[in-house]
């Protein structure tokens, strides 16, 4: 019998792509915590415009590649797009550990972003497809779990560099990324029905219409437009918190920023592992008794980040900040962990991976646009102003999810 006939294999699935998740998010987090190291060589980085240029062109990058990644997904096989996307954000980051001027590590940056941005839509699509009803949720869950504990070991990318040099910590991650993908070229397998439906789409494609056809179907859908509204606001927060938390621990608790880093990361990072576990969980069992359960599951997690970002705004010890952060971290996950699956009920198998890309690339956009707000309300002593802002914008979304998402099936076909 071959392996991907055995039962257990949709979990493997999930196993590998856990790896990939991890390096995904570890690779392009690496390069904040190295910035005080690459300093000496790269006197660009000496400027902090210079720095955030290089931080941005990634993310716009990303951003923009999104939805036409998405398109691509739904019309190939999926296993080549993970293995080919892992394997050249890994050598670009082996590559940036030879750089020797600002210029080449821009490009590299942008190059990173084409090849990372191939990877998130194929992969939930891709564990949509191999957990279908009841396990979905919580192996989505458990694949955001590697996310999380990239962004964590992404910052030891810093002890490498200090130990050794930063070009080491860039080759020594990139081979590992390199070694993995021809590990994952044999143990990963699409799923069989994926690879029917699409040649039967592309044929019905070559007579019909041209590959971008997928946007339509999808844009044309007006519930997709409410699920990428709560989708797209409380990634503000989510960003916020990526970019900002280690600032406002410091601001509000009076710490250096050298115990508010590692403070803000740990309550955050911890969290949101228990809250992908136990959303995933609640929300595959939710779901056989009431249709609604995975959008009920997600509504719990955003509103539990209302009272979190209130508190983080306007909390000055360290119980409070660090409770509310634990808080932020739960109701988040529990909301990371069921986008796809929610997604699942209402956009056919066709078009998930096209409708996953443009949310990807909306979230991306608004982290942007908050991070560089917030900037503004910290210069203006207004930060924690600003995350209780961001609750009030939040409940807005909870209210839309809840009164417009009706779903009639766990799984559009």
């Amino acid at each position: 019998m071959k392996i991907i006939e055995k039962k257990y294999y949709p979990w493997v699935v999930v196993a590998l792509l856990w790896v990939v998740a991890l390096l995904n998010y570890m690779d392009r987090q690496m390069l904040s915590t190295m910035q005080t190291s690459m300093k000496a060589d790269i006197h660009e980085l000496n400027q902090a415009e210079a720095f955030g240029a290089l931080m941005a062109v990634f993310l716009w990058v990303y951003g923009l590649v999104s939805p036409f990644a998405g398109m691509v997904a739904d019309k190939v096989n999926r296993k080549w797009l993970v293995v080919g996307s892992l394997f050249v954000w890994s050598a670009v980051t082996l590559a940036m550990g030879y750089a020797t001027s600002f210029n080449q590590l821009y490009y590299l940056r942008g190059i990173m972003g084409i090849s990372e941005a191939l990877y998130i839509p194929s992969a939930l699509s891709l564990l949509a497809d191999w957990h279908e009803g009841k396990s979905r949720s919580l192996a989505i869950g458990i694949h955001m779990t590697g996310i999380y504990m990239g962004q964590a070991v992404g910052g030891f990318g810093a002890v490498v560099a200090a130990i050794l040099s930063w070009k080491t910590a860039f080759h020594w991650f990139g081979l590992v990324g390199i070694l993995y993908a021809l590990a994952l070229a044999i143990l990963l397998h699409e799923k069989p029905s994926h690879d029917t439906r699409a040649n039967y789409t592309a044929q019905e494609t070559s007579k019909r219409s041209s590959l971008l056809s997928g946007f339509g179907v999808v844009l044309s859908n007006w519930v997709f437009w409410i699920i990428l509204f709560f989708f797209a606001v409380p990634s503000l927060p989510g960003w916020a918190t990526k970019n900002w938390l280690p600032t406002l621990f410091a601001q509000n608790l009076g710490i250096p920023m050298e115990e508010a880093g590692p403070i803000s990361t740990i309550t955050i990072a911890i969290s949101s592992f228990v809250g992908v576990i136990w959303g995933g969980f609640l929300s595959d069992r939710w779901v056989k008794r009431n249709l609604k359960g995975r959008i009920y599951t997600s509504a719990i997690g955003l509103g539990l980040t209302i009272p979190a970002l209130i508190l983080l705004g306007i909390g000055h010890s360290l119980p409070a900040i660090v409770g509310a952060g634990l808080l932020f971290g739960v109701g988040y996950g529990m909301f990371d962990a069921n986008n796809m699956p929610i997604l699942c009920q209402f956009i056919s198998a066709k078009q998930r991976a096209t409708a996953y890309g443009i949310m990807n690339m909306t979230g991306v956009f608004a982290g942007a646009a908050v991070t560089q707000v917030l900037g503004k309300w910290t210069d203006g002593n207004q930060l924690g102003t600003g995350f209780a802002f961001l609750g009030g914008i939040v409940a807005l979304a909870l209210l839309a999810q809840l009164w417009f998402l009706k779903p009639q099936t766990d799984n559009m076909d």
